[in-house]
């Protein structure tokens, strides 16, 4: 098997913490597959997938972000269903960094996660860092 899979991350150019997860993987020499959100969402699909593994959709939103509070979204508190369309349609409400690699994800700056995904390897696995 060559090298490592690619990791996917969800982030914009501006967030400080989606540099700093791409930089983490880069300096490990694992390929990263950087997505903007401020180009393209996640699916619906996608979503779920990920709110999943940690712990719901309300984990996925970025609730202490201006773009919530700039929306008004502070004083609806959006919850359930509403969420998800939510972050389909303003993926900007998504908290970043969005790191998934194979069946794994993590929301927000978790490098102690992402290196105990590198040190569990392959072995016995379907693809590396799963």
């Amino acid at each position: 098997m060559s090298g490592p899979a690619p990791v996917q991350i969800f982030g914009t150019k501006k967030c400080a913490d989606t540099r700093k997860a791409e930089r983490f993987f880069k300096e490990r020499g694992v390929p990263v597959h950087a997505v903007d959100l401020a180009q393209k969402g996640m699916s619906a699909g996608e979503l779920r997938n990920v709110a999943a593994r940690v712990g719901g959709m309300e984990a996925l939103i970025d609730r202490e972000g201006a773009r919530y509070v700039a929306k008004g979204l502070k004083y609806a508190a959006p919850t359930g269903p509403r969420i998800e369309q939510i972050l389909v349609d303003d993926p900007l409400l998504l908290r970043t960094p969005i790191v998934r690699a194979g069946a794994r994800a993590t929301v927000g700056y978790a490098p102690d996660a992402w290196a105990a995904w590198l040190a569990a390897g392959t072995e016995g696995t379907e693809g590396p860092l799963r």
